[in-house]
């Protein structure tokens, strides 16, 4: 992990999924390697492709048109031109615009995989993007119109055209022109070499990027979903034997195992197991490890992926400098990207649908081992007219239904476009964005589930049906932070605000987990 106010060094050792997500909320700056090797094996893959134009070396994108206009070969004395034009007919983006904190994440992605010395592109160009973020200019760049394969090429034409001085950024929390930002701080346009707008679009960086930003927040949400689970389990007054270390050795899924680990040392299960009047609690509370677990088992193979397509050359053609070859192939295409992506966002759902479960019970009388109704704090004649967590409950069906329905996995879904080119495409970014959807979903969830749970505690402490002395640390803990902030709701009131940080809280990391400190 990057340290506040870091350098990353592109160049200089593979990049994390850490690294990005420092670079991107701006707790880190990228820097390019200084050391002259490094420069050199950039330099060297430019310097190839140069002598090869002048000796009238056949290069795909360079000297013929792009995709299925590869048979269209372009006069070296119009070479200059063809990167120009593969930016600015590309600027066809629509949808909603990538934050500044993905926008960040996208620029890092793109100068890991250029750094890899494979994309015959100048060591000028990698300056310009070091400055794009140094500065914290960001392309204004829309969601939509990528299929994954030739990777990103809409969203990353916004980036190349920032390059040179076109389009627009975001600057000081302003869209503005790119032209009149660069002349305001005194930095000059790139002139693209041949390769070079092929090099920026070709390739896989927004959806490793979004990736990236996902995977740290689905590692926070299994930590969440778990404490909650606990709460819930305390406040329905459940069977902590569910979590034992001897059943659990019986299946030895360790993402599953930590999960009830995790679980099991919040109930205090090792010091004095809670009684509980049911044999055996419903699937939601008891396959609780099951069910979290089985995604956080998952999370190991899913870095490896995500990993290895940041650190690699994913544009076409692979120039091989030192070897002095141009090598063709299909390295754009984000099937990696799409299979995680798609994958973890149905993990990541099943939380969703696993806290709507669990708060379906808390809300219900009828099985909620005699909690109030809606888990309304009001008492005496107060309770006829209060109704608690009832519409909460509603807006906690709604968003697990909407994220279920996102699940879908886009990889299925390729389209033959560009003139049967790109016959079979990824849909990798598709999947991206659709897996940060089912996360901003489930992580209002998780925000009305913490509270739900940590009210329902709360309310059999105020019955004296819990000690709170017999909490274990770290669910003291939990209440002591949501009740900071959160009033008990005694009295019907509107908890949108409420809702709002504690979403924002979630995505901040805020509450105290397992490894996160808050």
């Amino acid at each position: 992990m990057t340290t506040a106010n870091s350098n990353i060094i592109y160049g200089e050792s593979p990049i994390s999924i850490e690294q990005i997500n420092d670079l991107a909320k701006g707790r880190a700056q990228a820097q390019l390697n200084t050391d002259p090797s490094f420069k050199q094996s950039i330099d060297q893959g430019a310097e190839f492709l140069k002598n090869l134009l002048q000796e009238d070396g056949v290069i795909y994108g360079v000297t013929t048109g792009y995709g299925d206009s590869v048979t269209e070969q372009v006069p070296l004395e119009s070479v200059h031109e063809l990167p120009l034009h593969l930016t600015r007919f590309h600027g066809c983006g629509l949808g909603d615009t990538f934050s500044v904190e993905q926008s960040r994440a996208i620029l890092g992605a793109r100068l890991t995989s250029l750094s890899q010395g494979f994309s015959g592109v100048t060591w000028e160009l990698l300056q310009q993007l070091e400055t794009l973020l140094k500065h914290d200019i960001m392309p204004r760049i829309p969601q939509e119109g990528s299929v994954g394969a030739s990777g990103d090429l809409t969203p990353l034409s916004y980036v190349a055209a920032v390059l040179i001085g076109e389009r627009e950024v975001i600057y000081q929390g302003q869209v503005r022109p790119t032209a009149e930002v660069f002349s305001e701080l005194g930095i000059e346009p790139i002139k693209l070499q041949p390769k070079e707008g092929l090099a920026i679009m070709n390739g896989t960086a927004v959806m490793t990027a979004l990736a990236c930003l996902a995977y740290q927040r689905a590692e926070y949400l299994i930590e969440l979903c778990s404490r909650i689970t606990a709460l819930c389990s305390i406040a329905l007054q459940g069977n902590s034997a569910h979590f034992d270390e001897i059943l659990f050795s019986a299946k030895p899924h360790p993402g599953q195992n930590q999960v009830a680990t995790w679980i099991r040392d919040d109930l205090n299960h090792h010091q004095h197991p809670r009684n509980s009047s049911r044999l055996q609690d419903r699937y939601s509370i008891r396959c609780a490890p099951h069910i979290i677990g089985a995604l956080k088992d998952s999370m190991p193979w899913m870095r490896q992926i995500i990993e290895t397509e940041l650190n690699s050359a994913n544009d076409n053609p692979i120039i091989d400098g030192a070897g002095q070859h141009v090598l063709h192939g299909g390295h754009f295409y984000g099937g990696h990207i799409a299979m995680v992506m798609d994958t973890l966002k149905t993990g990541i759902a099943n939380l969703a649908d696993l806290m709507d479960r669990q708060m379906a019970l808390l809300m219900d009388r009828k099985f909620n081992n005699g909690l109030p109704n809606n888990l309304s704090a009001a008492t005496a004649d107060r309770k006829p007219i209060n109704h608690g967590f009832k519409a909460v409950q509603i807006g906690i069906s709604a968003w697990t239904a909407e994220a279920l329905k996102h699940t879908m996995p886009a990889s299925v879904f390729s389209r033959s476009t560009e003139c049967h080119n790109q016959d079979k495409v990824s849909m990798g970014t598709i999947a991206a964005r659709d897996c940060l959807r089912i996360l901003q979903l489930t992580e209002q969830v998780a925000a009305a589930s913490l509270m739900a749970s940590c009210q329902a505690v709360q309310i059999r402490i105020n019955q004296q049906e819990l000690n709170s002395e017999s909490l274990s640390d770290t669910i003291q803990n939990t209440l002591s932070e949501v009740f900071a902030e959160f009033s008990l709701v005694d009295e019907d009131r509107p908890l949108e605000a409420e809702l709002r940080q504690f979403v924002s809280h979630i995505q901040n990391q805020r509450w105290t987990t397992y490894s996160f400190g808050g």
